[in-house]
């Protein structure tokens, strides 16, 4: 060609060897042959991933300049996501030929803290070899580079499924939840505890299988792993914390688990977490002492039995809440038996009609147990909610409708003293109580009126 000025697209590309000068000759002369005689390198890229020579996110790493697309032998292919804990890419083994995930600590964040907490994420996937549990293949560091390489899962987590579709039915939901209880259950059995079971940490595949991601947090039921710094600290994700990881946090069993698992369970068929809208302090006085949101006020078509095994998993005392991930997987039985039907619904793109608040029913519901505690003022110096390692955890704001399913916030404040409430099934929130007394208040004035001018007429 005339012009051997490259850019720095070009450089990139050619220096990573992602493509061949041949393949760049190739772009520029198709863009010239349709009146782009001096291409840029926007149109270059877009060209390039249009022929399939690129994706996208590679496209954008050459327009930067990056040329190093490897970490040891792993070939970085693509970006996944991001979270506290790392950069999360898809890549290939340079010569097995192994599709993997490979979690890397970004360089910012490598504090001697942060690197700790990285090699305990290792040590404890290293321990688990489940259907149901993603598993981690190696760990090492390239330079001061350190990274976890992981099975890749094919598919989106469950709260991308649900933000893009909505609600599930109670098949697909008990297949999901069944296989992450039994993957639980394994990590359970051999002493760890997650410690951050939520929607976005549930993978899911077009086949509806399920793998439970992230063990970033986990922890140990006797003792925390030495040098572990989150010790008795509140660490999780807002939406799905059980009253002990709040009260307790020093002493956390499987139950936790179990309760957090539950309420995924609760937000898979209602499209919404158990208490939608508030502070993160509000967030947590409600899992302590009240019940959530009668779920068939967002899904009418639950049964009771299914929302008894809800409220069952959700229950506020660890003595009256399922006992164990097996259990979980064993009451789910009757309702987790149609892979066919749950992929079918996975694979489905037409999303669904936002929720509608049903009025409340007039039958007997199911009990869902709480029980009274006392809820300690955390100290001044206890850190608040950590963020989950494969998905940030948001805050909430107070809100006002109960479609919603939660908000960012800059709260941080602690958690106030509570007084312990004592109540035996899903109930309104306080404030829509009150505006159905006030509602009905005006009404029954409004009668009152209508007949009295007629005797005064």
């Amino acid at each position: 060609m005339a012009n051997t000025t490259k850019s720095t697209f070009q450089q990139a590309a050619l220096g990573s060897s992602l493509l061949t000068q041949e393949e760049l000759d190739e772009a520029v002369a198709l863009l010239i042959s349709e009146g782009q005689p001096e291409p840029t390198d926007e149109q270059l890229a877009s060209r390039l991933v249009a022929l399939g020579r690129l994706n996208r996110w590679q496209a954008e790493q050459l327009r930067l300049g990056q040329q190093k697309f490897n970490l040891g032998d792993y070939h970085i292919i693509d970006s996944i996501g991001q979270g506290g804990m790392g950069h999360v890419f898809k890549a290939e083994h340079a010569l097995m030929g192994r599709i993997v995930a490979v979690k890397v600590l970004p360089r910012s964040k490598s504090t001697p803290e942060a690197v700790a907490s990285f090699f305990r994420e290792m040590r404890a996937q290293a321990q688990l070899d489940h259907l149901n549990l993603v598993r981690a293949f190696h760990a090492g560091n390239d330079g001061n580079v350190y990274f976890l390489v992981t099975e890749y899962v094919p598919g989106s987590d469950l709260r991308r499924l649900i933000r893009r579709r909505g609600k599930i039915s109670m098949g697909t939901a008990a297949v999901i939840i069944s296989q992450a209880a039994k993957g639980l259950d394994h990590a359970h059995s051999r002493g760890l505890i997650h410690r951050d079971v939520k929607p976005g940490n549930l993978l899911v595949t077009p086949e509806a299988h399920c793998k439970v991601s992230d063990l970033g947090l986990a922890g140990y039921f006797t003792e925390d792993a030495p040098g572990d710094g989150r010790s008795g600290k509140i660490v999780g994700t807002a939406d799905y914390l059980s009253p002990e990881q709040i009260m307790t946090p020093d002493r956390l069993t499987a139950a936790s688990d179990i309760y957090s698992l539950g309420c995924t369970l609760y937000y898979a068929v209602t499209g919404k977490v158990p208490f939608p809208g508030g502070t993160t302090r509000d967030k947590a006085r409600a899992h302590c002492q009240l019940p959530p949101i009668d779920p068939h006020r967002f899904n009418p078509e639950l049964t009771d039995e299914f929302v008894e095994v809800i409220a069952d998993m959700m229950a506020k005392s660890i003595d009256e809440r399922i006992q164990s991930a097996s259990e979980v997987a064993e009451r789910l039985k009757p309702w987790a038996g149609d892979f066919e039907a749950a992929a079918a619904e996975i694979a489905s793109s037409e999303p669904a009609a936002p929720p509608v608040m049903a009025p409340p029913r007039s039958r007997p519901m199911p009990v869902l147990r709480d029980t009274e505690t006392n809820f300690l003022i955390q100290p001044a110096a206890e850190p608040g909610l950590r963020d989950s390692s494969s998905q940030s955890s948001v805050g909430t704001q107070p809100a006002n409708f109960l479609d919603q399913e939660t908000l960012p916030t800059i709260e941080t404040e602690y958690f106030a003293p509570l007084r312990p409430v004592h109540r035996s099934d899903f109930a309104m929130p306080e404030w829509l109580q009150w505006m159905m007394i006030v509602a009905v208040a005006i009404a029954g004035i409004s009668v009152a009126s209508i007949v009295l001018s007629k005797f005064l007429l």
